[in-house]
């Protein structure tokens, strides 16, 4: 038993030897493995061609925040090439003294502390990488920009060189500012070969500034200097000259400031040309646009004469015999309106339009008799009379209209009286007609209302026929006693027809109701009422309304039936 016991402890203190054994040669396998990895790592580090990209941005020679920046990407790199390589191997070497030693846990420890710093230092050099990147592709972009800057800077000096007619008084100045910009490029490049990146990115923006303000300067100032000394200058002197030929040909001018007007512009010419001189564009194109201007509206005022003259001699005997053939037509018009209102009254105040129009002609005949004289002493502007004359045109216009108006309207007086006098015959007509188709139905009298209405009607066309054959006939009266006189009748034939079917329909109703006068008590009184209300009151419509509605409450539908039948024949009954 004691045997057994012994045996069963030696194998498991074999067992766990064994155990032990295993895990720790895993664990140190593992650990190997990771720190095999990390040299990996450090390699692919140490073999990542930052120096060279270091070196590269160095020798672009940055000025300025540029050299400052690549400074601090330096520095960091230097740190890690350095301080922080150190620091890995040293933590490297303390893992495989560990692992070597079998301290596992330890070990592990120390592989996850050196993962990491490699981690760290990774990323900060892949920062630094980006950066370096960033600030070379920054560099090559200032340095194309230089570069730019310098081809314009050569470009406008050739172009000085070459064209320097094109600048005229502005040539030295422009010299000038290329001699200034040259001077400030090659301070530039002492200043950054000195080491003075500060001062030197400073002054290399002035020469790039001022390289672009002289480029728009120059693009400006040929076109403003072709109108300072060949544009304006001409311009001018053509409307000197023109004035002056105006003068002598007997053009007056409204205007008493001409010449002062003319002297100021050319004064302006100058002061702008001196300002050329001085390349202070902005203000010479003001002043050049004013100018312009200026000119434009010297050369309309001689326009406007020009034109006004040949209006004026164009148009000088039409709007005479324009103002002559209103003036006719007035007093004949006058003539007529009086002759008219002989017969008829006038409404709408024609005789006072047209003296109205008379002095209106007299007015233009008053003026135009004044500017004779003028025109021929030469001492009225054309423009004034070219105003006067397409005053005339629009007045005489509107008046020949208002005449036209007014003589259409006397025809329409005559023209009316005509058909009025017509319509009397037609009224009295269908009056008569109503008369002898009321007596054709032989009723046994009339409504009271009804004869009032027809003699009322009749009455209306007898004022009528005596308002038309008053000496003095007014048409507006007539016209509405005719519209009156058409209602009535129009009224008349209703009412008249209303009677005849009422009367007719009660007749018809009463031989139909008949079959119930004995058999229905209703009906018997209804038939006497009826009778009375149709043979001595002349009620028919009454009359009816009193036998048909007996006549519905014996028989429903009766009454429809029997008025259908009435009016579907009526052209035989």
């Amino acid at each position: 038993m004691k045997n057994n016991l012994i045996i069963i402890v030696v194998l498991a203190i074999i067992i766990i030897a064994a155990v032990l054994y295993l895990v720790g040669f895993f664990m140190r396998k593992k650990n190997q493995m990771k720190l095999d990895n990390l040299e990996k790592r450090k390699e692919e580090l140490f073999d990542l061609p930052v120096i060279e990209e270091v070196d590269d941005v160095k020798k672009m020679h940055m000025v300025g925040q540029s050299q400052n920046t690549f400074r601090e990407w330096n520095q960091r790199w230097t740190e890690i090439s350095t301080r922080s390589f150190a620091e890995l191997e040293s933590q490297i070497f303390e893992v495989e003294n560990l692992n070597e030693t079998f301290r596992f846990m330890k070990a592990k420890k120390a592989v996850a502390e050196a993962e990491e710093t490699m981690n760290e230092m990774e990323s900060e050099v892949e920062i630094i990488r980006n950066g370096l990147k960033e600030l070379r592709e920054s560099e090559e972009r200032n340095s194309l920009e230089v570069q730019k800057a310098l081809d314009v800077y050569e470009e406008l000096s050739k172009l000085l060189h070459d064209e320097k007619a094109e600048f005229g008084s502005a040539y030295p100045e422009l010299q000038k500012q290329i001699k200034n910009i040259e001077i400030e490029f090659t301070q530039f490049v002492t200043l950054n070969t000195s080491g003075d990146p500060i001062e030197a990115r400073e002054v290399l923006e002035n020469a790039e500034r001022h390289t672009y303000e002289l480029d728009d300067v120059m693009k400006r100032i040929p076109p403003l200097y072709d109108e300072l000394t060949r544009t304006f200058p001409d311009q001018l002197k053509e409307i000197e000259e023109g004035y002056k030929r105006l003068l002598a040909d007997h053009y007056v001018f409204p205007e008493k400031n001409f010449t002062e007007e003319l002297r100021r512009v050319q004064k302006r010419v100058k002061n702008s040309t001196v300002d050329l001189e001085k390349t202070e564009v902005d203000a010479v194109e003001v002043a050049n646009r004013d100018t312009a201007n200026a000119i434009d509206a010297l050369y309309e005022i001689m326009e406007r004469e020009i034109n006004a003259k040949k209006y004026v001699v164009t148009n000088h005997k039409v709007v005479g015999d324009y103002i002559a053939h209103a003036l006719k037509n007035n007093r004949q018009l006058m003539i007529e309106l009086d002759h008219t209102s002989q017969s008829y009254t006038l409404n709408h105040n024609e005789l006072g339009r047209s003296r109205g129009f008379q002095s209106e002609i007299e007015e233009l005949i008053r003026r135009y008799e004044d500017f004779e004289p003028k025109l021929n002493e030469h001492t009225i502007p054309y423009s004034e009379v070219q105003a006067f004359f397409k005053d005339c045109y629009k007045i005489l216009d509107d008046i020949e209209n208002q005449q036209v108006e007014i003589d259409d309207s006397l025809k329409e007086l005559r023209k009316g009286e005509k058909i009025a006098q017509e319509k009397v015959d037609q009224y009295d007509f269908r009056l008569r007609n109503i008369k002898r188709y009321v007596e054709k139905q032989r009723l046994p009298g009339l409504p009271a209302d009804y004869l009032e209405f027809f003699f009322v009607a009749t009455d209306r066309i007898e004022e009528l026929s005596k308002a038309l054959n008053r000496i003095r006939i007014n048409m507006e009266e007539i016209k509405k006693l005719s519209d009156l006189c058409n209602e009535d009748l129009e009224l008349l034939d209703k009412k008249t027809n209303d009677l005849v079917n009422s009367a007719a329909l009660t007749e018809q109703m009463m031989q139909y109701a008949n079959r119930y006068r004995h058999t229905h008590e209703a009906i018997r009184v209804a038939m006497e009422n009826s009778l009375e209300l149709f043979s001595k009151e002349y009620r028919y419509q009454d009359a009816l309304d009193e036998i048909g509605t007996a006549l519905e409450r014996v028989e429903p539908g009766a009454f429809r039936r029997i008025e259908d039948f009435y009016f579907n024949n009526l052209d035989a009954i």
